[in-house]
């Protein structure tokens, strides 16, 4: 186990996850992220169950939530900015004893950062340009023009995965869109606060969110059912923003004034919202975690729960079988694959309900927000819709 090199793609939630794991047990991880910099903010996320135990088990849960949030209420407007539905925040944290907050997904990347900061190898601005796999280990070429040689390649780079793509085939082998497009993205001094409330809109199709964070910044948050437009994913965000103002741009509530901050925006999150599935996550010396194996898709909530559980599961393993990687992949998959298809087909189900596609879909979200009202009843959903667990192996 000590001697083994792990080549770590990714730095976000689920490759610091990883090196971490790395550093406890004595491994050498060297982590490579394709931007020049540490990316934080994003969208915001919400830590229960798997997330809130994992964040326990790292010993991180105390440094999260002093960057989270706790938000007092979730509100429905209509295009006047008039109530159609809500519910209190305080209901979800009730009747899971506590165990429930917010954070944007960069703060908990940085969280877990900083527990490999300067003790491990980081390479930003690096990406990953061919791999080969031989008996001895694996050879890597970088972007930089480096040869280096690593004993275990482990991809964590996210929902477009390099190392998925070069070590297992094409992604659209392996994506499923569940039919949506979202985007994100934070601006300064927006007028309308609304401190610790969820607001959002939504038409058919289409939904707009916005809540406060500190420091006077604003997040906002777009989804609307659309499949396709793969070109736009990747790189083009004027294109991006272009799409974002044709899709909005006759919506009522505070949309324009939102519109308006987008041709600002330094940082703009633009994705499909899709599920990978994949039969098999490891293949050799190679393994993947997080969203490059099994993403849920955004709308799950708890993407970067289940990459912390992955990698933890991952390095457990590893050390378990003394760092036999047949042995530990095996166990690895076998441990964690039939709860992340239960995950999976549960998100598959609740995509429709977060972005509903029809008047009628609204109506229902709206008469089920009313429901949670009911203390009995509202605690009862709460505690269906949040309280995921996974037995965790102890030490």
């Amino acid at each position: 186990m000590n001697k083994l090199r792990v080549l770590i793609c990714g730095a976000g939630i689920a490759g610091p996850s990883v090196a971490h794991g790395c550093l406890r047990h004595g491994l050498e991880p060297t982590l490579i992220e394709r931007a020049p910099v540490f990316r934080a903010g994003g969208y915001m996320i919400d830590v229960w169950g798997v997330g809130f135990d994992m964040l326990e088990r790292y010993g991180l849960l105390e440094a999260a939530r002093a960057r989270g949030y706790l938000f007092d209420r979730l509100r429905f407007v209509n295009a006047h900015g008039r109530e159609r539905s809500a519910v209190g925040g305080e209901l979800f944290r009730r009747a899971l004893g506590g165990r429930f907050f917010s954070i944007p997904r960069g703060d908990l990347a940085q969280v877990v950062y900083q527990t490999i900061e300067n003790r491990a190898e980081v390479l930003y601005g690096t990406s990953l340009q061919a791999l080969r796999q031989y008996p001895g280990g694996v050879e890597v070429e970088l972007s930089a023009g480096q040869s280096r040689q690593f004993d275990v390649v482990i991809g964590a780079d996210g929902l477009h995965s390099r190392v998925r793509e070069l070590a297992f085939g094409p992604q659209a082998g392996f994506e499923r869109s569940l039919g949506y497009l979202a985007a994100s993205f934070i601006a300064c001094d927006y007028p309308h606060r609304d401190e610790g409330v969820y607001v959002s809109f939504a038409r058919p199709g289409r939904q707009v969110s916005r809540y406060a964070m500190r420091g006077g910044r604003s997040a906002f948050l777009f989804v609307w059912a659309e499949a396709g437009t793969a070109a736009l994913r990747a790189h083009d965000s004027q294109a991006q923003k272009e799409l974002l103002r044709a899709r909005f741009a006759d919506d009522g509530w505070e949309v324009p004034e939102i519109l308006e901050r987008l041709e600002a925006a330094d940082e703009l999150y633009f994705d499909t919202v899709s599920q990978i599935r994949m039969p098999r996550w490891t293949a050799g010396r190679i393994a993947l975690v997080g969203d490059a194996a099994y993403s849920p898709s955004l709308l799950a909530g708890a993407g970067a729960a289940f990459a912390m559980l992955g990698a933890y599961l991952l390095m457990w393993e590893l050390q378990q079988a003394n760092g036999d990687l047949t042995r530990a992949f095996c166990a690895y998959e076998r441990r964690l694959r039939p709860y992340m298809a239960r995950q999976q087909q549960a998100a598959a189900r609740f995509a429709g309900s977060f972005a509903p596609k029809t008047a009628l879909g609204l109506g229902v979200r709206d008469a089920a927000l009313g429901l949670m009202r009911l203390p009995l009843l509202g605690t009862l959903l709460a505690r269906s819709m949040f309280g995921n667990s996974f037995p965790l192996p102890c030490g």
